[in-house]
């Protein structure tokens, strides 16, 4: 058995990208930096400006690949947040948008 190679594994900090919109994961972006230690490293992406209801192409908003273990959805946009799922869908990224009603493969939706 290798332990280097595992043990490397165990000390590599998982990354979590946040997407937020004017501040809505602040708390839990706390939480994270503050109990996560070294163990988790958070990047976050902001979408501050003022949006319209309908956004027919997100991609000025969104990147074409993310590279993270998870993702956070704190967007309040619905078509941000939808595309969103389906990028992290298609890359085989976890995505976890609580409270919403996605119904896209590896979205999970806890209630709030």
């Amino acid at each position: 058995m290798n332990t280097t190679n595992s043990t490397n594994q165990a000390n590599t900090p998982q990354k979590i990208i946040v997407f937020q919109q004017n501040g809505s994961g602040e708390s839990k972006i706390d939480g994270l930096r503050k109990y996560g230690g070294d163990q988790i490293m958070v990047e976050v992406a902001e979408i501050d400006e003022p949006l319209p209801p309908l956004l027919e192409d997100t991609s000025p908003y969104l990147p074409d690949r993310i590279d993270a273990d998870l993702v956070l959805d704190f967007l309040k946009h619905p078509d941000l947040s939808h595309d969103l799922a389906v990028l992290c869908s298609r890359q085989k990224i976890p995505l976890i948008a609580s409270g919403k009603k996605h119904d896209v493969k590896g979205v999970h939706t806890p209630p709030t």
